[in-house]
This record gives C-alpha cells, sequence and structure tokens, in this order.
C-alpha cells in the first residue's frame, strides 16, 4: 500500500473552478448599490441640517424630513439585503437625527 502526499497544485486548480463569475457580479451590484444609497443618505441629511440652519417653514421642514426618512429606508433595507442587520453603527456614523429614526418607526435607545 502506497501513501499519496496531497497534490496542493490540484487543490488550487479545484478552488478556481470554484469560483463564480455570476456571484462575484451580485456581490459588485450589492455594494455599488449600497454605496449610492450611502451617498444618498449623506445628500438628504445635508439637506436637512441646511434647512435647519435658515429655517424656513414647517410644512417644508416636514418634506425634507420626510425625504431623509425615505433615503435612510432605502439605506436600512439595501443594509439588510446586503446581511448587514445592526443599524446603530450607521445611525452614529452619519448622525441620523432620532426625529428621522422616528418616521421610520425605529427607537433610539437613550446612549449609557
Amino acid at each position: 500500500m502506497s501513501l499519496r502526499i496531497p497534490d496542493l497544485a490540484a487543490k488550487l486548480r479545484q478552488s478556481d473552478f470554484l469560483f463564480n463569475p455570476l456571484d462575484t457580479e451580485i456581490v459588485a451590484e450589492k455594494a455599488s448599490s449600497l454605496g449610492h444609497h450611502g451617498r444618498q443618505v449623506e445628500k438628504a441629511l445635508g439637506a436637512l441640517r441646511d434647512f435647519d440652519a435658515s429655517p424656513g417653514g414647517a410644512d417644508e421642514r416636514r418634506e425634507v424630513v420626510a425625504k431623509a426618512a425615505r433615503e435612510v429606508w432605502a439605506f436600512f433595507v439595501q443594509r439588510e439585503l446586503c446581511g448587514l442587520r445592526d443599524q446603530r453603527e450607521v445611525i452614529r456614523f452619519y448622525g441620523i437625527p432620532q426625529e428621522v429614526l422616528n418616521r421610520l418607526g425605529a427607537i433610539e435607545k437613550p446612549q449609557r
């Protein structure tokens, strides 16, 4: 009975066959979409901050807050589709106001 040493080159060649271009393309699209939605959140929150710096009417502000809430909601959905379920770090990173989170039905727990 003879013993064969594992062929590492054969293992590497086998892993090449496991490469799936479709999976790679899907991951790239998810990342692209996630980045797009992140930029939309930044833009909407910037518009809200700009509005608050030079206040207008209450109806206009409601529209700006609603737009920010829609963009944040879309971003959260995209993150969840990517398997990123915890939104707390994103809320802190983007500085999403409690007012916008309330429009989503999210209740932020007080910081300790």
